[in-house]
């Protein structure tokens, strides 16, 4: 294992029954990077990060989150869900949703504290939505609750934040309001990994990607993933030939 490393993934396979959703995977994530996983519809991007999560069981393989073991790095990394695994009927306001992200540095007995609040209101105010803050989540557009989960995840302190296509979905207003909201959590010193489906936009966003199917076919930055015979080996053919970012 590696300290400089903010997260690294060796040897990683993870099953649901008999076929493997993941398969030797092996990779590592620079602190600061913002990388995205890109892959087909199916090929594991949201088993890797339940992986880094440590929300899944694991056959074999490690994950390790700052040189330490991810069972043993409670605290440091945020999860950004889909917006579709969220029930956004649920009666709480945008302040309340991000003080959730609070609640793990508190005992059972504590209330928040004025420190608690403070972080809220900065997390609030770093994806712009302090003028919402009374604001049932409900009554948000896609991209506003997208941001205040994102805010949430600011709000717990973590070093480390995934984000399960958090673009989907959103207008074009919206998608640079996200892309504001990483540039600043990068800046921040803050790690970020991202799933995403769109490989038009995925050279310009990130600064490594993660190509996978089941298995890891690449990583690194954009120019090194996005060659002819790596895109149409993963995607079988199915896909729009970008020929302004497949390198021959």
């Amino acid at each position: 294992m590696n300290t400089d490393y903010a997260i690294q993934v060796r040897n990683l396979t993870v099953s649901y029954g008999p076929k493997p959703a993941l398969l030797d995977v092996s990779f590592f994530i620079n602190k600061g990077e913002l990388v995205g996983i890109i892959g087909p519809n199916g090929a594991g991007k949201s088993t890797l990060m339940k992986a880094i999560l440590g929300f899944v069981k694991r056959d074999i393989g490690e994950v390790f989150i700052f040189g330490k073991p991810v069972e043993h790095t409670r605290g440091l990394v945020a999860y950004v869900p889909q917006r579709g695994t969220v029930d956004w009927d649920y009666p709480v306001t945008v302040h309340d949703v991000v003080m959730m992200g609070r609640y793990g540095h508190l005992k059972w007995w504590q209330n928040e504290t004025k420190e608690d609040h403070d972080i809220v209101d900065r997390s609030l105010e770093m994806v712009r939505m302090s003028e919402f803050r009374n604001r049932q989540i409900g009554q948000l557009s896609g991209g506003q609750q997208q941001r205040v989960f994102m805010a949430r995840a600011l709000a717990q302190g973590a070093k480390i934040l995934l984000l399960d296509e958090p673009f989907a979905g959103v207008d074009a207003a919206t998608e640079n309001a996200i892309l504001d909201v990483l540039s600043e959590a990068k800046k921040a010193g803050i790690t970020l990994v991202v799933v995403h489906h769109d490989l038009a936009t995925a050279s310009e966003y990130f600064d490594k990607l993660l190509l996978i199917k089941q298995r890891l076919y690449a990583a690194g930055p954009p120019s090194l993933v996005f060659r002819q015979e790596l895109l149409t080996e993963v995607y079988e053919g199915k896909l729009k030939v970008f020929t302004d970012l497949i390198k021959d």
